[in-house]
């Protein structure tokens, strides 16, 4: 299963960047804390050449809290702070407010001695598409001010939006990078939603997630699905007992696969099988670098 995507507009979003990056003073990207290695975009960093920036570990509520705490270190002994957060109840929000104010200390003190009687912080939000951006604006406004979907790039131009009265944040559309070349990281895009399911064989999919989960997360796939003295542990035949469990049964008794997979897709992204995390910092210590590994 092969998967490749890049609309069109990804490559006026990273001109975009370019040109609003001299307007902003901080950047937060924002990845999803599932999947902290396939949600990041190799390019961002390049794009803005050493401005500040915070990395927001979206999604916590779904995570592994004990892996995304591995992430939080291991962002830490780069130099890098990174704060889980769950856009829909606001958390983490009052943290990245005041680190922001933290790491701008002296631009703020240069021009507070220059007089300036109204000093806004400008904040960039910057990650792929459906990593939660707009969700997080929403309740960071307290009020709607990006639109919101479950489709990948749903926002699709800038926006200045007030989160304070000294804070304002320029929204952006998600972006993707040019070649997905990483086909286990692509897996993991797929399996949280951020690439299209309309270009996915789902049952496909689902397939493979059940081939993930039964490596890593065994004990939370067979309690959800109450599949407790099954003895079965082939991807297909666990998939298969999952549709009989949920009634996904066509005439002749057959599996109806588009609908468990449905399903199973479905109850995995909203938490509902259990906090999952399927990529790990892991260190090489043969090369001596530092590497992401899925779990």
């Amino acid at each position: 299963m092969k998967i490749k995507w890049y609309p069109g507009h990804m490559k006026k979003t990273k001109d975009l960047l370019k040109e609003q990056l001299k307007l902003v003073d901080v950047v937060w990207e924002l990845i999803d804390a599932r999947i902290p290695r396939s949600s990041k975009n190799p390019d961002i960093d390049g794009i803005i050449k050493g401005k500040p920036k915070i990395v927001i570990l979206n999604k916590k509520d779904l995570a592994d809290p004990h892996i995304t705490e591995d992430w939080i270190n291991y962002y830490k002994e780069r130099g890098v702070l990174a704060i889980p957060m769950n856009s829909l109840e606001k958390s983490g929000v009052n943290q990245l407010v005041a680190e922001s104010k933290i790491i701008l200390e002296e631009k703020l003190k240069t021009r507070r001695a220059k007089g300036l009687k109204r000093i806004v912080i400008r904040a960039m939000i910057v990650g792929i598409p459906n990593v939660g951006k707009s969700s997080m604006i929403n309740k960071f406004a307290n009020k709607k001010s990006a639109k919101t979907g479950n489709k990948p790039g749903v926002t699709k131009g800038k926006q200045w939006v007030r989160l304070q009265k000294d804070l304002e944040m320029l929204d952006t559309p998600g972006i993707l990078w040019p070649k997905l070349e990483d086909q286990q990281g692509a897996l993991h895009l797929a399996f949280v939603g951020t690439i299209k399911d309309e270009i996915m064989d789902r049952e496909t999919l689902a397939l493979r997630l059940v081939e993930t989960l039964l490596e890593s997360y065994k004990p939370l796939l067979y309690e959800r699905y109450q599949l407790e003295g099954f003895s079965y542990v082939e991807p297909l035949e666990v998939l298969d007992e999952i549709a009989r469990k949920r009634g996904c049964i066509l005439r002749g008794q057959e599996i109806d696969y588009l609908r468990v997979s449905d399903i199973l897709l479905d109850e995995f992204r909203s938490g509902k099988i259990g906090k999952i995390s399927l990529e790990a910092p892991i260190r090489d210590e043969v090369s001596g670098r530092d590497s992401h590994g899925s779990v």
